[in-house]
């Protein structure tokens, strides 16, 4: 085994944990084939050697669901390439219900995860829940999902597999060398330095658990992330223990039992988590455990253990135990290239699902670097969705205690964090709250999500019905339908791109022909060279050389890394954030005219304002900016005014709006209005994983334009070869009014599973839930195959019949917002 550092190297992985061996493994296996791991310690002596070993593939989304279905799938070939042992059982994995909530929320996962296609989940009785898990209390549950491919294994054992399968394929992997410095030139990694000398390298893999916060700082790279106290509990060995007893998980109770060399392993995710090292970690840590906070955190689930497992009232307690683990903001593990740094790439961040993760997503960073793309949609985990203040030290204390025991609660739609709240406020924020509205956070955003009449408190009453906000916002919706309404939109993403360059750089990245008259408004998408949607936005040309370009909230840094990646180094183009200096304020409805034209003074006819254009606007003392589009499907206008002048704007609308039924309506409101007209969700039902072809919008394509966009030359093949048609974009509406979609339920044909929703909401207009989703087939996707019906939604195990088309549901043709 090699033991002196090498000068150089093809990529350095920081840390020698399952993600940082599991990496250097794939990259060994990419042909990288003088990749470097180093391990400031010894291997696994960080979260690794301590976890759990939980082996699952029910995930939350289908990327994960593939991570996972290749990590299991792994194990087994490690053993075999290896002869090291990664001691993996497969014993199925067992979680049950005994609240009306969490029986809906496994029947929805289990639709979910079976559409997927990678694990086969099964609903079992109280009964058959005994009868798979002895042990187990059963009078008080109503039921529960069986997946029976799950299983566990050793964490270390897992590891050092990684470990020897790389060192097999040429990878240098060594223990007690430390990172001291991320050497960078020009944007770009250049090297390491350690404590044993430097490496040069292009590509530095930040796999350092919960030390990647400050490693991240060494590069100038923000990695949200930050340690918690873990805690589990073992039992004595116990004898008569039942073969083959499964993973068993009681998320109600905070609980998850696993067998262990003839004893029950009891861990916990308790509500309220206690951070750890927050005056930082000792040089010195190496497979330490932490005297823990044990009476407060871990007994009161020991307590509810032994009451779902009566058994355990009378067993004697081997150890209690905890050790740190580290979590994020958004309990989604960090990949990707870091937009601050070129070659620093992460992987870390993995909120206690790092070991049935670790093959999936080591293979996905390998590709990502070596291909220099994500495998599959991966946004949801994309390092660029953080924002700076997501890495602060107060932001992270106060939010990873309450991330930890998000995993167990229940997954509602619409849940909001309630911590590390009220700190990005509109300047429409207090007037919106005296108005009693209930906000929701996007990218750290306060953003109003409804209003709730005088007198009611405007909090949030989960559930996966109607919550309670549901009439709420239903009249909200009707008031956009049928007189008009003001939103605040202040949180859109807003960039300014100026210089004698601009246009040139903007044809090339927008699949649109953005060459156009001042004033023009050109909705557009940016590709990549596979054709995948990168950004969904509007472009507006201010001058010759002045672009405005908005785009949504949470995508801030992914929109100007992908601007600034694909601008060239010797282009007169620069580009700007100005977010947070304008509001923005949606005016949307039949009445919009009639109440903005006496305000503004201007002609607001469509002959004087086309629908896509944008005019200079006074609104009493404001000066702003006037667009002509609506996400909502109605007349109306979105205005633009400095921070400094939003108040009076809003003052001078609210005050005039009486007359014509304004009201104030909330987010809700929008998503309700806009998936009726099959407007689409960056992040959900478009993706770098669609093209415009398969998701209905070929027409933001200019195909002739004398700039080729990026992407062109996919989307002519594809066109070509007409395979989107048989991936298609379709809307669907229940004929149950009463059911709901959020999204990922099942589309079904004929009773064949064809696909998932990506996004659903309530159409209050059409009477009845809607959703987004891809159809996949053998044959064309046509209208005339939807109309002949035969589609069903899988709503929680009921099968919904559904309309479904190609087109919008509501005004098709588009002729509300442009009368």
């Amino acid at each position: 085994m090699h033991t002196r550092l090498p000068s150089q190297a093809s990529a350095v992985v920081v840390g020698g944990g399952v993600i940082g061996a599991s990496t250097a493994y794939h990259l060994a296996k990419q042909g990288w084939n003088d990749v470097v791991l180093v391990e400031r310690k010894q291997f696994c002596c960080g979260t690794t050697w301590h976890a759990a070993g939980l082996i699952g593939t029910m995930r939350a989304n289908e990327a994960h669901a593939r991570l996972c279905e290749y990590s299991m799938a792994l194990l087994t070939e490690l053993e075999a390439e290896t002869g090291q042992s990664t001691g993996f059982r497969q014993v199925g994995s067992l979680s049950v219900a005994h609240s009306e909530a969490r029986w809906e929320e496994l029947r929805r996962v289990a639709a979910m995860n079976n559409a997927f296609g990678v694990t086969e989940v099964h609903l079992v009785t109280p009964q058959e829940i005994r009868d798979l898990y002895p042990l187990v209390k059963t009078d008080d549950l109503l039921g529960g999902s069986w997946v029976p491919q799950d299983g566990m294994a050793s964490p270390v054992d897992i590891t050092m597999a990684f470990i020897k399968g790389a060192r097999q394929r040429g990878a240098l992997c060594l223990e007690g060398v430390r990172v001291t410095a991320i050497n960078r030139h020009n944007g770009r990694v250049v090297g390491v330095e350690t404590d044993q000398g430097p490496i040069r390298t292009e590509f530095v893999v930040n796999c350092a658990g919960m030390w990647a916060r400050d490693l991240g700082r060494l590069a100038g790279v923000n990695v949200p992330l930050h340690a918690c106290e873990h805690y589990y509990a073992h039992t004595e060995k116990l004898d008569g223990l039942p073969d083959l007893l499964p993973v068993l998980r009681d998320h109600d109770r905070c609980a998850y039992y696993r067998e262990d060399a003839g004893s029950i392993l009891v861990g916990a995710f308790e509500k309220k988590a206690q951070p750890w090292g927050m005056n930082g970690i000792a040089e010195d840590f190496c497979f330490d455990e932490l005297p823990g906070h044990m009476e407060t955190q871990l007994m009161p689930v020991l307590e509810d253990a032994m009451e779902r497992v009566p058994m355990l009232q009378d067993v004697g307690w081997r150890s209690f135990f905890c050790g740190p683990e580290s979590f994020t903001p958004d309990d989604q593990f960090h990949l990707g290239e870091a937009p601050e740094l070129r070659g620093f790439f992460l992987g870390c961040g993995l909120n206690s699902v790092g070991i049935q993760s670790s093959g999936g997503l080591g293979k996905a960073l390998a590709e990502w670097m070596d291909k220099g793309h994500a495998p599959m949609d991966l946004w949801g985990n994309d390092i660029r969705r953080m924002y700076p203040f997501m890495g602060t030290q107060c932001f992270l204390e106060e939010r990873v205690a309450e991330t930890l025991g998000l995993l167990y609660e229940n997954h509602f739609p619409f849940r909001q964090f309630e911590s590390s709240r009220d700190l990005r406020h509109s300047p429409l924020h207090e007037r919106l709250l005296d108005r009693n509205a209930c906000f929701g956070q996007v990218a750290g955003w306060e953003r109003p999500n409804w209003f709730a009449p005088e007198g009611t408190p405007p909090r949030y009453e989960y559930s996966f019905g109607k919550q309670n906000w549901f009439e709420y916002s239903a009249a909200e919706h009707r008031a956009a339908r049928e007189r008009v309404v003001l939103f605040d939109q202040s949180s859109f993403s807003k960039y300014l791109v100026q210089g004698r360059d601009a246009c040139n750089t903007l044809q090339r990245i927008c699949s649109a022909d953005v060459d156009v008259e001042a004033g023009q408004v050109i909705y557009t998408h940016w590709l990549n060279d596979r054709g995948g949607i990168e950004a969904d936005l509007t472009v507006t040309r201010l001058s010759e050389n002045e672009y405005w370009v908005v785009s949504g909230a949470a995508v801030t840094h992914k929109d100007l890394d992908w601007l600034r990646r694909n601008t060239p180094e010797d282009a007169f183009c620069c580009v700007s954030d100005i977010t947070s200096g304008w509001a923005v304020i949606g005016v949307m409805g039949p009445n919009s005219r009639a109440l903005l034209e006496p305000l503004t003074g201007l002609d607001l006819s469509s002959q004087a304002f086309p629908f896509g254009t944008m005019q200079p606007v006074e609104l009493g003392c404001a000066v702003g900016r006037a667009v002509r589009v609506s996400f909502v499907g109605e007349l109306g206008w979105e205005l633009y005014f400095p921070v400094d002048q939003a108040h009076h704007a809003f003052d001078v609308l609210e005050r005039a709006g009486s007359g014509h039924g304004l009201t104030l309506a909330g987010l809700h409101a929008l998503d309700s209005c806009r998936i009726e007209k099959k407007f689409v969700h960056y992040g959900h039902d478009i993706s770098e994983a669609e093209t415009p072809l398969e998701a209905g919008f070929g027409f933001v394509c200019a195909l002739d334009k004398a700039v080729p966009f990026i992407g062109r030359d996919a989307i002519l093949k594809q066109r070509e070869s007409r395979s989107h048609l048989r991936k298609r974009l379709v809307q669907f509406l229940l004929q149950d009014p009463e059911a709901m979609l959020y999204h990922h339920e099942p589309i079904l044909h004929h009773g064949q599973i064809v696909g998932h929703l990506t996004s659903g909401s309530y159409g209050h207009t059409l009477g009845g839930s809607v959703g987004l989703g891809y159809v996949h087939a053998d044959e064309p996707v046509t209208a005339e195959l939807l109309a002949a019906g035969g589609f069903e939604i899988d709503v929680g195990g009921q099968r919904i019949p559904a309309v479904a088309s190609l087109r919008a549901l509501y005004d098709p043709g588009g002729a509300r917002l442009r009368k």
